[in-house]
């Protein structure tokens, strides 16, 4: 089944039956990314083969406008694909995670470089990173250093930037850089997309205890980026980071959600056909089912305004925060009734790196302490006292 634009049904319920359908039949065909890969650069390779089909096929073309490749529809369909996805015992593909942030970005502030690039990611043709963190600028990104100097039609971009997502593969990268004065902090910061393979570029992968590659450190030696590649006006990085937490915070949110409740689903699996489970295993399924339930009941709010295209404010980091709880809290329960079987057992890799990534969800993206002091201050109105 395929779909082709101006021949697509933008109706909610019928394109879930219809991309369920599309799944039950291809079911043996999409058994191969049901595994798991030894490798971020093996698992990334195999996923795009999956963008692809599902591109193909049309299904992952709805939520995004005909000017990129789409064929209309909202946030909600991308959601509803997440959901039936992760409900077939798939994964969700790697390069879908930064696509929720950079793409909307994208749309929004640079609608030609979007219609020109968004085509060849939404095929899986290529990916992106997002550059964001400095060595000495994380959770207080207004501080930090890579410069980016205009020469001409070209911006001269020199620094470094750590905890790059996708770095170690990305095709190119959505980087927040200094254009103003050093002491200008979130006014004099710009955003610009820069290809990996510009020469200056240094992508270095960064070691993680999971094993995995997921995270790089980029080091940028007078790159030159040409200027159409700026994403808004100058002086505009802060806006455009900020506009793209909402999907970073929603989204994001809701693919991860997805994920959980297939690892759930898999361990109750599991648990059903042991002849040892453990004492408390129904009720420690049921307080991570019920965190997962909390969080996408608050994230569909959220997305759903999305879809409405009204704005998202600083309420959104209650969704970060749940989302922490959950993903933290599933996997804890995944080592704890897996036993001795999650520490030795072949079978386990997948779920073991899982578990150690799950490690910096209060920390990646904002640390937990960030999001309640945003909270306190801007939606609560609370006192510094």
């Amino acid at each position: 089944m395929s779909i082709e634009v101006g021949e697509h049904n933008l109706d909610l319920a019928e394109y879930r039956q219809g991309l369920r359908r599309m799944l039950a039949d291809r079911n043996d065909t999409l058994d191969r990314w049901r595994r798991h890969y030894a490798t971020v650069e093996e698992t990334v390779a195999e996923h795009a083969q999956l963008v692809r089909l599902l591109h193909d096929s049309g299904w992952s073309r709805y939520g995004w406008p005909e000017s990129v490749g789409g064929v209309g529809g909202d946030e909600r369909h991308r959601a509803m694909l997440y959901d039936e996805l992760a409900a077939a015992g798939l994964p969700i593909p790697e390069q879908y995670l930064p696509l929720e942030t950079l793409g909307p970005a994208m749309l929004h502030f640079a609608p030609e470089a979007a219609a020109e690039l968004l085509p060849a990611y939404l095929r899986g043709d290529e990916w992106w990173g997002q550059g964001f963190s400095e060595p000495e600028a994380g959770s207080d990104l207004a501080s930090l250093r890579c410069r980016a100097v205009r020469e001409g039609d070209e911006y001269v971009v020199t620094g470094q930037k750590i905890w790059t997502s996708h770095g170690a593969t990305a095709r190119r990268l959505m980087c927040l850089v200094r254009t103003g004065t050093p002491d200008s902090r979130h006014r004099g910061l710009s955003m610009l997309l820069i290809d990996t393979d510009t020469p200056g570029v240094l992508v270095r992968p960064l070691a993680l205890a999971s094993g995995r590659n997921e995270l790089a450190e980029v080091f940028f030696d007078g790159v030159k980026v040409p200027a159409g590649r700026l994403i808004g006006g100058e002086g505009q990085g802060w806006a455009v980071a900020m506009y793209l937490l909402q999907w970073e915070r929603s989204m994001f949110a809701w693919q991860c959600s997805a994920t959980i409740l297939r690892v759930l689903r898999t361990l109750r699996d599991d648990l059903a056909g042991s002849s040892a489970m453990p004492a408390d295993a129904a009720a420690r399924l049921a307080r991570s089912y019920i965190d997962v339930v909390k969080l996408r009941a608050r994230t569909v709010q959220t997305i759903t305004r999305l879809a409405a295209g009204e704005a998202v404010g600083p309420e959104v980091s209650v969704d970060k925060i749940l989302l922490a709880g959950a993903d933290q809290g599933a996997f804890d329960t995944v080592r704890d009734l897996s036993e001795s079987y999650f520490t030795l057992g072949q079978g386990m890799g997948s779920q073991r790196s899982d578990w150690w990534y799950s490690r910096s969800a209060t920390i990646l993206g904002g640390s937990a302490e960030v999001q309640r002091g945003i909270l306190a201050d801007r939606v609560l109105n609370l006192p510094k006292d």
